[in-house]
């Protein structure tokens, strides 16, 4: 299946909401990113309308367009009956207006095709006595029957679509005309695509709003009235059944939307508990006015129901029914691409995220799987990570921190805004006597600590760090560092026992003021003997004198 939706890497946050939103699960998580799944997605487009970050997008066919244009031949749109809520006040005629001046041959309303294939399901219900009729015109429930429910496939109308039909029945009248489906889904590109020749382009409301805005051509607020056009009510949901007649005896008709709800009546079928059942189905809540590309931007369920019910007719279309061989269409069976793992390889990634018992399965959802062991079959096709579990991340980060916190020797304190006790450690208990953390938990702070620490600290909102301070009631130095944390309004306090490290500081200091004490006595001592040793010296150098100048007086007498 060709890729028509895309995801933008760098916008992707890892947030889970789109697998938690997938109704398939067609979302693989690795490297921190979403990847969609192309053999199992059903292009429901859920996951482009819940993306908070923008990061689906849907491959545009503007540039493909713009060629047909240019080539020369006719260009025919086929436009979706649900253009009526999408450009409000605008009806076909306004909308033919505009798409001329994009450079369209013509416009016609897809519910000219919507009427064609409306008489071939009542030709069916009449004609052949099939047992169950699921409805064709939607190109999600096709898919999700043919990958998810394969033999429920003979119950699946084989029956081209109103897209299929209306474009059909404009070649037949213009053989060289090119067609444009333009509508709010996002699947129509993929039977585009699958079912060549019929249509040859598919653009989204969204892709067409851009392009006349880039034009800077602006829809006329016209309402035409047209009363052979009760196909309009296509698009809503039991829109299919309000045109039928209704009338084949022993049948029950009912309308179903929503992909669950479709999940839940196939699961009904494949259980062979229901019968002579025709039965519309739309992937979309609303069917097709509550489309991925009007849902986005433009979610008025009541508003755009009104909005159909007013614009159509009491009538249908005037058109020339083809043969039913001209309206068949062929499903064939898509096989999943990813195999089932074996129910040991599911018990091992179960324990690998701490799922040992029964009772260890939250199936709380937050990874997006619907039960645990649904999750661990995703890991074993690796299209999710132990990582994507909440309660397992948060119970291995608490074992963690616990561990942590309980064998540090440093003592920890937490205490809340009023400066009541919120949580303390083992090693904060022993450095104040605590007998156990519950005696102190939720009372003042001050029965244990003196709180001018932590009221400056709260005041000022500046942390503090290092600052030794005596505890005389335990009779221990200790150093705080005292932490505010603004966003959980806590402080948290870490009081290191440094009373070791203070004797023994204080014992040098006690070393040093002896070994002073003696240097000084030594220095004295010292300097007195040189003083006297001194005096010595000079008394001899005295008398010497003295002797060598009488020497020297007796000498020069002679």
């Amino acid at each position: 299946m060709p890729n028509f939706l895309t995801l933008k890497k760098t916008n992707c946050k890892n947030c889970y909401k789109c697998i938690r939103h997938c109704p398939v699960k067609a979302i693989r998580f690795s490297g921190n990113q979403a990847h969609i799944i192309e053999s199992e997605c059903i292009l429901c487009g859920k996951c482009y309308v819940v993306c908070p970050q923008n990061a689906k997008e849907i491959v545009s066919s503007v540039e493909k367009v713009q060629v047909l244009l240019q080539s020369g031949a006719p260009v025919v749109a086929s436009l979706a009956p649900s253009f009526i809520a999408n450009y409000e006040g605008s009806g076909i005629e306004s909308m033919r207006k505009a798409l001329k001046k994009l450079g369209f041959y013509d416009v016609e309303e897809t519910a000219i095709g919507a009427t064609i294939v409306k008489n071939e399901y009542e030709r069916m219900l009449r004609e052949e006595q099939r047992d169950i009729i699921i409805t064709s015109c939607c190109q999600s429930i096709n898919l999700l029957i043919q990958k998810n429910f394969p033999a429920e496939m003979e119950y699946l109308a084989d029956v081209m679509s109103p897209m299929q039909a209306h474009c059909s029945d404009i070649k037949k009248r213009m053989p060289q005309a090119k067609t444009v489906f333009i509508g709010p889904c996002i699947a129509k590109k993929d039977e585009a695509e699958y079912y060549s020749g019929i249509v040859d382009a598919v653009l989204t409301f969204e892709e067409l709003s851009d392009w006349l805005r880039s034009e800077r051509i602006e829809p006329e607020q016209e309402i035409d009235d047209t009363p052979e056009s009760r196909a309009r009510f296509f698009p809503t949901t039991g829109g299919i059944l309000k045109t039928m007649a209704q009338d084949v005896p022993g049948y029950t008709y009912m309308a179903v939307d929503g992909v669950e709800n479709c999940f839940s009546v196939l699961c009904d079928i494949e259980s062979g508990r229901v019968h002579k059942c025709f039965i519309e189905m739309s992937a979309c809540v609303g069917s097709c006015i509550g489309g991925p590309v009007m849902e986005k931007y433009h979610c008025s369920p009541v508003q755009d129901y009104i909005a159909v019910a007013n614009y159509a007719g009491q009538k249908d279309f005037d058109v020339p029914q083809p043969a039913p061989t001209e309206l068949k269409k062929h499903f064939t069976m898509i096989m999943p691409e990813i195999p089932q793992p074996t129910e040991n390889e599911i018990r091992a990634v179960l324990r690998q995220m701490g799922k040992f018992r029964p009772s260890d399965e939250l199936n709380c959802g937050t990874c997006g799987y619907n039960s645990c062991r649904e999750k661990a079959i995703a890991i074993c096709q690796g299209k999710a990570e132990s990582s994507m579990c909440l309660p397992f991340l948060k119970d291995k980060a608490e074992s963690f921190s616990d561990t942590i916190v309980k064998n540090t020797p440093n003592g920890l304190i937490v205490l809340n805004e009023n400066l009541e006790v919120q949580q303390v450690n083992t090693a904060a208990c022993r450095i104040m006597n605590i007998r156990a953390e519950s005696d102190v938990l939720g009372e003042p702070v001050v029965r244990i600590l003196d709180p001018t620490v932590f009221l400056n600290v709260r005041e000022t909102g500046r942390s503090l760090r290092g600052e030794r301070v005596y505890l005389a009631e335990y009779q221990k130095y200790v150093e705080y560092t005292v932490v505010y944390d603004c966003e959980s309004r806590l402080l948290v306090g870490i009081i290191r026992d440094v009373t070791d490290e203070e004797a023994e500081r204080q014992k040098k200091e006690r070393i040093n003021h002896q070994t002073v004490e003696v240097a000084d006595k030594v220095v004295e001592k010292q300097m007195r003997i040189v003083q006297e040793i001194a005096s010595l010296l000079g008394e001899t150098a005295a008398e010497t004198k003295i002797a060598l100048a009488k020497l020297k007086e007796s000498i020069s007498d002679e």
